[in-house]
């Protein structure tokens, strides 16, 4: 009867530190907390609450972006149009038409940009709450070696990827756009060389960013798993040999709390993956159909054998491509991330 008083008092002893921490993901930003669902259980059920409530913006995104387009179209329509007229400069008629189109894409171009980069910086912020919370919840479920790891390397990608957007990216999207407009104004070979350049400098940098930490992702995930297996593989086996009578009582009581606290951890990641992923969809859904609808435009304006028109749409569009890129490399990092701490162990 006393040694089962003793191992009781042990249980209850070891039960109360992890009663006592509470892993609770940081709640959703306040704009977006409209979209997050009430049950957070399920990440699927979840999820679909999230698209159905996001998809409310996507009325309003079409309709501005539309407006847009219509507006370009007509303006093609006009110069090819206007060039037909005998005895007009078909040159002139095609740089008043450029400008004229710069300025109807400049404005919505410019609202997206500012949208893109306050999207990348909510995550970024919403990264750093979440990551610790993750962190500490794995190191409790026994996976110290590699919850260590994959924060270190998510806080330092997300660190270089962030500033990489907002002091490279993010102004390298408003040159591409001035080169677009003046290699479309002008004519000039060598705006547009430029202009393609830093298209394919950007898209490479965001690409091998995303890449390398992929790559550290998957070598994290074996090397230090195989680690933290055979950590915790020698210190319940200690804890058995060393406690007499009741070390394999306290050896499988440690299973139960470390099982505990994997739980915890599954219910804070599957909160903290919705939250990522509602706040970076409604920004999705007004880039995306902006992108999606310039294209269209830049088919429909090669119909009027305009290439530079064609050429200036297409660019924006790409510009929008790579908004696109930057949100989602964020947010697919972050959702990589959650994961694979909440994997837990390999």
């Amino acid at each position: 009867m006393k040694q089962f008083f003793m191992v009781l008092s042990i249980i209850l002893f070891l039960s109360i530190p992890v009663c006592a921490v509470e892993y609770t993901a940081p709640h959703a930003p306040k704009d977006v907390e409209d979209l997050m669902p009430v049950d957070t259980e399920s990440f699927g059920e979840g999820l679909w609450k999230i698209i159905k409530n996001a998809s409310a913006d996507l009325r309003p995104a079409l309709l501005d972006a539309a407006k847009v387009c219509i507006g370009i179209v007509a303006v093609t329509m006009g110069i090819a149009i206007l060039k037909q007229i005998p005895g007009a400069d078909a040159s002139v008629c095609e740089f008043a038409g450029t400008v004229a189109i710069a300025v109807l894409l400049l404005s919505s171009a410019n609202a997206m940009v500012s949208l893109g980069a306050d999207t990348v910086k909510q995550l970024s912020e919403y990264g750093k709450l979440l990551l610790p919370v993750m962190t500490a919840a794995m190191a409790a479920g026994g996976a110290i070696t590699s919850s260590t790891a994959i924060y270190a390397g998510t806080a330092a990608f997300d660190a270089i990827l962030s500033a990489a957007i907002s002091g490279i990216l993010v102004p390298a999207v408003y040159v591409i756009l001035i080169l677009s407009i003046a290699a479309s104004a002008t004519g000039q070979e060598l705006l547009k060389k430029l202009r393609d350049l830093i298209k394919n400098t950007a898209g490479w940098a965001l690409r091998t960013i995303l890449y390398i930490f992929t790559g550290y992702i998957s070598i994290t995930g074996v090397v230090s798993g195989t680690a933290d297996a055979a950590a915790l593989k020698a210190t319940k086996l200690t804890m058995a040999g060393m406690v007499p009578m009741v070390g394999g009582i306290l050896s499988d009581a440690s299973e139960a709390v470390l099982v505990g606290a994997g739980v915890v951890k599954s219910a804070a990641g599957v909160y903290g993956l919705l939250a990522v992923t509602a706040i970076w969809i409604s920004p999705f859904i007004q880039i995306g159909v902006q992108y999606l609808l310039l294209k269209l435009t830049a088919a429909v304006c090669e119909v009027f054998e305009l290439k530079a028109v064609t050429e200036l749409v297409g660019s924006f569009s790409f510009a929008m491509g790579i908004l696109l890129a930057m949100t989602g490399s964020v947010c697919i990092m972050l959702l990589v991330s959650t994961v694979c701490f909440m994997r837990g162990v390999a």
